[in-house]
């Protein structure tokens, strides 16, 4: 396989195909230039250096070929390059690059924001803030909440990633990295138990259980805030970062009481779980919750940026210039949104729906035989496979890697499969093949 084959020739394939050592030569270039010159920051997950995708394959600048399990963190759902995505952006590179959706009427603007009110339900009808990213809509979300209820506080989970900008990352309790010496963060944030049940903090240490209703009710609002200073819950409804972790449907239903007993907005941060990666269009369909706000991101533009704060229209009460964004709801990511929301209503989150039960049904089987994995969880391409510690997940990660196989760690010890909602059931089954492989491997070393 190199370069000039075909996209349909590359996104045909179901299994990777190796010509190199991973990283080859020309990988080992870019990374040895990006050494040099691009922040430190940047976290890499392995050396892949990516040159070219096609569906659900990714090629590299060495013109070895990967079977992508992650989808650029979710972010490609229509998977690479979808022709009908690509065409949209052409048609509209053709036509306007730019022109700011804040201070002009910008058509396919509210075209997207029309699109984002028929499929979202949030009790009523709907009006949405583009922006360019997930956390961006994060921040918007907090801002309106705080506008609408007068309130100040905000409730987030631990375990919850909002994204790294100051207001979201105050939210974000996954990791005390991305909080680290960044201090002090938004004032007004309290933090709550997602769900009912801790993982060990030590291997070999007991699991504890705390149901997270309770605490709310007897910590939270007894001892720490009154709920009428409560301005918004923000909840993940399957915790991406924090290890894909579905909640029981209870605890949800949970939530949207006792913020419907407060007057507390539930805004639910859909920006890796939405756009059909469950199987549904938004992941609170699957518990049968409607939120007050929903926030998109990631997968909403199949890789174009771009995400969006969907309200119900009474809570939208800010008046003109208390927010805005010069590039947020950019043309040429509307575009994308607009062809992204056909492909995933009409085929992709029944896709998804099916070919995560294979790799379900796949990874249970797995479990059943391993002793490295402890528990397989998730919905649609939503997966999470939960190891014993966080060593092992990492050994897997990499043996997958080196067979051609792109997952991501999640979580303290899991690895998350978010393939593109294109997969096909040859694909699924070819990766359920090298993850055994790379599970053999890591039990071996």
């Amino acid at each position: 396989m190199t370069g000039s084959s075909s996209w349909e020739d590359l996104a045909g394939l179901s299994t990777p195909a190796l010509r190199t050592e991973v990283p080859g030569p020309a990988a080992r270039l870019v990374m040895e230039r990006d050494a040099r010159v691009t922040s430190p920051s940047l976290p890499r997950a392995y050396p892949l250096v990516p040159a070219r995708g096609a569906g659900s394959m990714v090629e590299d600048v060495d013109g070895n070929v990967f079977l992508d399990f992650n989808a650029g963190i979710a972010v490609c759902s229509t998977g690479h390059a979808h022709p009908t995505v690509v065409e949209a952006v052409k048609r509209q590179a053709d036509d306007l690059l730019h022109y700011s959706g804040t201070d002009f009427y910008l058509p396919i603007y509210s075209e997207v924001c029309e699109r984002l009110d028929r499929i979202t339900t949030v009790g009523g009808s709907a009006r949405a803030f583009l922006t360019n990213s997930g956390t961006e809509a994060v921040e918007a979300a907090i801002k309106l909440a705080r506008h609408k209820t007068g309130r100040q506080y905000v409730v987030a989970f631990l375990g919850a990633f909002h994204g790294r900008s100051y207001g979201s990352v105050s939210l974000t309790a996954s990791k005390s990295l991305y909080r680290a010496t960044f201090g002090p963060l938004l004032p007004g944030v309290i933090h709550a138990p997602y769900a009912n049940a801790f993982r060990p903090y030590k291997p070999g240490e007991e699991a504890f259980s705390l149901d997270g209703l309770d605490y709310l009710r007897d910590v939270v609002f007894t001892r720490l805030v009154k709920p009428s200073e409560v301005a918004a819950l923000v909840l993940e409804p399957i915790q991406g970062e924090g290890g894909y972790v579905v909640p029981p449907a209870e605890w949800i239903r949970g939530l949207r009481s006792l913020c419907d007993e407060h007057g507390i907005l539930l805004v639910a941060d859909e920006v890796q779980s939405g756009m059909g990666r469950t199987g549904r269009m938004w992941a609170m369909e699957q518990f049968d919750v409607v939120p007050d706000i929903v926030l998109a991101g990631k997968g909403i533009a199949s890789g174009l940026p771009l995400g969006a704060m969907i309200a119900r229209s009474e809570l939208m009460t800010w008046t003109t210039g208390m927010h805005g964004s010069t590039y947020g709801g950019n043309p040429l990511a509307c575009a994308a949104a607009l062809a992204t929301f056909d492909l995933v209503e009409n085929e992709l989150a029944a896709n998804a729906e099916k070919i995560g039960g294979v790799l379900l049904d796949g990874l249970r089987s797995l479990a059943a035989t391993s002793s490295l994995i402890e528990e397989v969880r998730g919905m649609g391409l939503m997966i999470g496979i939960e190891f014993a510690d966080h060593d092992t997940a990492a050994a897997v990660e990499d043996a997958c890697f080196r067979r051609g196989l792109l997952v991501l760690g999640a979580g303290d010890s899991a690895i998350r499969m978010s393939p593109p909602l294109v997969l096909r059931e040859d694909q699924a089954e070819a990766g359920l093949r090298i993850f055994e492989e790379a599970l053999g491997e890591a039990a071996a070393a």
